[in-house]
């Protein structure tokens, strides 16, 4: 879980943000321009990375209601063993998925994540987790996000193979799992995934 310091800073800045996009009188948009300043700086010191950094993260603001992302990942498991993907960014492996795409549903946003970053063709089945990243074991982020996580069904035979941001995508059997992209996905993500799959449970999980 994030510390609280960190979430005060993305909820300061998310207020100055939505503030900013809104207010129309130039003293009210002075004070919120000096608390978007105050809680960019907060989030800079917290990280240990440039201003300028945190302003690339946010390339909206003030451009919008501020409002959390989302984010998608999909489980697929075969035989005991669940699919992972080898992340080029780190070189760490996680569930495949990504940013949730505008115009797709969340099961069309699984389906073209897992062919793109496994290369299979496979239908959503189930939701079995909606997390919000700041509250759970993840790394911590300066953005905040809803991570969604489905259940998928394999519509194809093919062998899994990398994609354009994958270097690697295999199945692995729980406890033999690689090295996880801790801000991607945490072993509970794919534990959770086997007790659905299994039928040790049936209700999403959600926080």
């Amino acid at each position: 879980m994030e510390s609280s310091w960190l979430t005060h800073a993305k909820r300061l800045q998310a207020i100055a943000s939505t503030g900013l996009h809104f207010c129309r009188d130039v003293h009210d948009r002075e004070r919120y321009q000096e608390v978007a300043e105050i809680a960019h700086d907060m989030l800079a010191q917290l990280g240990n990375v440039p201003l300028e950094r945190i302003n690339e993260l946010v390339s909206d603001f003030a451009q919008r209601y501020s409002t959390p992302m989302v984010e998608v990942r999909g489980a697929l498991i075969e035989d005991g063993k669940i699919l992972l993907v080898r992340e080029q960014h780190d070189g760490l492996w996680a569930l495949p998925g990504g940013y949730a795409d505008v115009g797709l549903s969340a099961a069309q946003n699984i389906i073209k994540e897992v062919h793109e970053e496994a290369g299979l063709q496979v239908s959503v089945r189930q939701l079995y987790g909606l997390r919000h990243k700041a509250k759970g074991p993840y790394k911590p982020d300066h953005r905040d996000f809803y991570k969604l996580y489905f259940l998928c069904e394999r519509q194809d035979a093919e062998a899994p193979m990398a994609g354009s941001e994958t270097s690697d995508a295999a199945f692995f059997a729980p406890d033999q799992l690689p090295p996880l992209s801790l801000g991607r996905t945490v072993e509970r993500d794919i534990q959770e995934a086997f007790d659905f799959h299994e039928g040790r449970r049936s209700v999403a999980l959600f926080d």
